[in-house]
């Protein structure tokens, strides 16, 4: 490998130029090498609608895997969840580092906790994963809340409550904690309550397939026990042939017994926006050891929640 600059490929978000830069600083330690951000505006960045609208799938993606393939830029740095389940042949994820916080979380006026909520609270989120299971929570323990779909940067979420428009937003606490503002928070959403978005909390550092010294540099980022963990959430998401914005939550944890890992347990929902219909499982087994291991364990616990009705909760699936 030469000593001339890696161009990193990022979306211009500050979170997204914030999670870059940090992946930037790594793949200098470990490459000796300068990089550079090379900023990309994407579809999902321009466009006004709802994600759910305009597909979800691949929005925040497409541009800077189009520079990957023409040579633009050497590696992109996507935020996980928002990579479609099927990958270019083109394209290696070269790294998935360690994952941080998975789990979603409120930023509610008066400091308060989402169960403290007054009757009738407006809760804003663009996610119908966290609709469907918000209100189910609701539902469940006579809580009375109001779901309303927005869009926008975490400043801008979080501005409608400050501005009084909404009482509370939901966010994931990775990102706040990448861009230095998890204070703000003034819930944590138990996964018990919540489950993420398959791959929530990760990165994924993609590159050219056939770029084999950089692939063997990046690898050297990867965190085998997240890779194992969003491999098998995002094969249970596309075992059930959704895309990113479907109502669909998945989150692979580490059971471990004293100092030894000992199992993997995977846990998956699908509901209804309005929270009235949910199909929630898990299932445990040992920690994967291949790919092909991860892949079953998402497949498999997909095929239960499809017998038990699944397909007909998701509106329309991913193609």
């Amino acid at each position: 490998m030469s000593d001339n600059p890696l161009r990193l490929g990022t979306r211009r978000s500050k979170l997204a130029m914030a999670q870059s830069g940090q992946v930037a600083e790594a793949v200098h330690r470990v490459t000796g090498r300068p990089v550079e951000l090379v900023e990309i505006t994407t579809y999902g960045d321009v466009s006004r609608e709802a994600l759910a609208q305009i597909g979800g799938t691949g929005v925040f993606v497409t541009a800077l895997r189009d520079a990957l393939l023409k040579g633009e830029v050497d590696f992109a740095v996507h935020s996980l969840k928002d990579l479609p389940t099927a990958q270019p042949q083109e394209l290696v994820l070269a790294a998935v580092p360690e994952r941080e916080d998975p789990r979603d979380v409120i930023v509610a006026r008066d400091a308060l906790k989402f169960t403290d909520l007054p009757r009738g609270a407006r809760i804003g989120t663009g996610a119908p994963r966290r609709m469907a299971q918000l209100n189910a929570y609701a539902r469940a323990h006579g809580l009375d809340i109001e779901t309303v779909p927005i869009r926008g940067n975490v400043d801008t979420r979080i501005r409608y409550v400050r501005d009084g428009e909404l009482d509370a937003v939901v966010l994931a606490a990775a990102g706040l904690n990448r861009i230095g503002r998890i204070d703000e928070v003034t819930d944590f959403l138990s996964v018990d309550t919540v489950l993420p978005a398959p791959g929530q909390g990760a990165l994924a550092i993609e590159c050219a397939a056939g770029n084999a010294d950089l692939i063997a540099a990046l690898g050297a980022l990867d965190d085998p026990f997240t890779r194992a963990a969003v491999t098998a959430e995002r094969s249970l998401l596309a075992a059930l042939e959704a895309g990113c914005s479907a109502p669909v939550g998945a989150l692979a944890d580490l059971l471990a017994d004293g100092q030894f890992v000992k199992e993997m347990r995977l846990r998956g929902v699908v509901g209804t926006t309005d929270g009235t219909r949910m199909v929630q499982l898990s299932t445990t087994g040992p920690v994967p050891q291949t790919h092909d291991q991860a892949l079953a364990l998402g497949r498999d616990l997909a095929t239960e929640m499809l017998a038990q009705g699944a397909a007909g909760l998701m509106g329309e699936r991913a193609h």
